[in-house]
């Protein structure tokens, strides 16, 4: 085997990158592909940055130990606390030719494309607010932007205890859009600044107002992801086509499988791991 070529990998702290998977799946057919989701110490959202930065600093290089050259962090925590640190710091003393890609800077990117009047309002954990890695963002491609935040912090537990549809997600979801809208009434475009809030949507859509547009990132990311290994053809050669999709979990891995059935909708089976 080749050293020097692997399947992509993509990780999480729990099951929301499976909604960025789901879409690299179909995006991408032929390419092989590994999941790890850091089940055993999700959620990372409420976590600091040093921590945050540390376990996915773990799970990257366990992905690049089985091969992977490139990783993507299909988690909005891990993105905006860590991501930089480990392109800046750790890339360069371990392997300069391998790559980590997230999932903020091609959502950001897209925004241009979607809001009409430049007012954007984000909803995501509670450590993705705090980092402000949204509206910093968006600030460098378009200056003058409006940007309001509003975290979320039982909207993840809702998806993962399957209470998408219950009372009480309809409550803190009504509660958190309505606290958003105070922020700025004007918001035309709404970025789910967290990969597990595509499951959320029927919800959402219910309690937004009318027209405004909702920026979820599973297409998104794709999407990017696909003119990103057009533009580095080097990469795009490194990535191995086997039509694979191996699934790793810090968890136990029934719990995982199961849970899993609802973001993918098709049967896992994956295998635990120490990191």
């Amino acid at each position: 085997m080749d050293v020097n070529k692997g399947p992509i990998g993509v990780f999480d702290s729990g099951y929301g990158g499976l909604t960025v998977l789901n879409e690299f799946l179909r995006e991408f057919p032929e390419y092989d592909f590994i999941y790890l989701g850091d089940n055993a110490r999700t959620p990372y959202g409420t976590r600091s940055f040093e921590t945050v930065y540390q376990y996915t600093r773990q799970s990257v290089m366990r992905l690049f130990d089985m091969g992977c050259q490139l990783v993507i962090l299909a988690c909005n925590t891990a993105s905006a606390k860590a991501l930089r640190t480990i392109q800046q710091n750790d890339l360069p003393a371990f392997d300069s030719s391998r790559r980590v890609l997230g999932v903020v800077r091609p959502s950001v990117e897209k925004i241009g494309e979607v809001s009409r009047n430049g007012h954007v309002g984000v909803v995501g954990t509670s450590g993705t607010v705090q980092s402000m890695s949204y509206p910093l963002e968006i600030q460098k491609l378009f200056p003058g932007t409006i940007v309001s935040q509003q975290a979320c912090p039982m909207w993840v537990a809702l998806v993962e205890n399957d209470e998408r549809t219950t009372p009480g997600a309809e409550f803190f979801i009504k509660r958190d859009l309505e606290r958003l809208f105070e922020q700025d009434s004007l918001i035309d475009t709404l970025i789910l600044g967290c990969t597990h809030y595509p499951l959320l949507l029927p919800v959402i859509e219910r309690f937004l107002p009318e027209g405004v547009r909702i920026m979820s990132q599973g297409n998104i990311v794709a999407l990017s992801l696909r003119d990103y290994l057009k533009r580095h053809p080097e990469m795009d050669q490194r990535c191995t086509r086997n039509a694979t999709c191996q699934f790793f979990t810090t968890e136990d891995p029934e719990k995982f499988d199961e849970a899993s059935a609802v973001f993918l909708n098709q049967p896992v089976a994956s295998r635990r791991i120490e990191l």
